[in-house]
């Protein structure tokens, strides 16, 4: 990584938190690549089985004593998969939380059916009903803006092979965009269908600059291999 060199070796494997690839640890930052299923942080009924409740117990290497500890940064939703960034101080939590909004971030998903428009931008006001569940509205002063880019990449009889811009960054925004359009993501049980598997949602690439160098970085988690079940692709073109 250009103008930091801090960067930490990233340990075998063997030592990695169950559900979690470490993709770069340096002392400003912890990046990983999350399973689906398990949740960003925790709630009232789940306490550990948290990425972060993992990775807090990983740089402390065992010791409950250990100062070192880690800051949430954003979240990605249970069911998705991809990337995290994590900060290690409140400085760095904080710069990176101030420009979120300027980071780049790709999402692939397969979805169900074909896209009438192959590629393009689907806006809405997003807001979150008494059932925690979010819906589409066009009325401004209840929503907040919500904007999907997306191409299709590939489709077959069943299924579309998309990626995905996330230009802003609300809750459950490209599961909500997608279902709007009757395309929902597949193995969507809150937005779409209620079938077997896993959420077909992955947050593949993010480009951030580093809280401590200020350099620009990609990071790049490699597709979950369920995704050439449901439509033909090779996963390892786009990691």
């Amino acid at each position: 990584m250009t103008g930091n060199k801090t960067v930490l070796k990233v340990p075998s494997r063997r030592h990695w938190p169950l559900g979690l690839s470490i993709l770069h640890e340096d002392r400003d930052i912890l990046v990983v690549n999350k399973v689906s299923g398990l949740l960003t942080m925790g709630t009232e009924r789940v306490k550990e089985n948290t990425a972060y409740y993992r990775l807090r117990e990983y740089v402390r290497k065992g010791n409950r004593k250990s100062r070192n500890r880690i800051y949430i940064v954003h979240r990605l939703d249970r069911d998705t998969s991809g990337i995290i960034v994590f900060a290690k101080t409140p400085d760095a939590k904080h710069y990176l939380q101030n420009k979120w909004h300027d980071f780049s971030k790709v999402y692939y998903a397969v979805v169900h059916g074909s896209m009438s428009v192959k590629e393009g931008v689907i806006t809405s006001y997003l807001e979150e009903g008494t059932n925690f569940k979010m819906h589409s509205t066009d009325d401004d002063r209840k929503g907040k803006l919500a904007r999907t880019g997306y191409k299709v990449l590939k489709e077959n009889e069943t299924y579309s092979f998309l990626k995905i811009a996330l230009l802003t960054g609300r809750k459950n925004q490209i599961r909500v965009h997608f279902a709007d359009k009757g395309n929902p993501v597949v193995a969507d049980k809150l937005y779409g269908v209620k079938e077997k598997g896993k959420l077909a949602l992955h947050a593949a690439e993010l480009t951030i600059s580093h809280p401590f160098s200020k350099a620009k970085i990609t990071f790049k988690a490699e597709l979950p291999s369920y995704f050439s079940s449901l439509i033909s692709v090779d996963v390892s073109r786009f990691n």
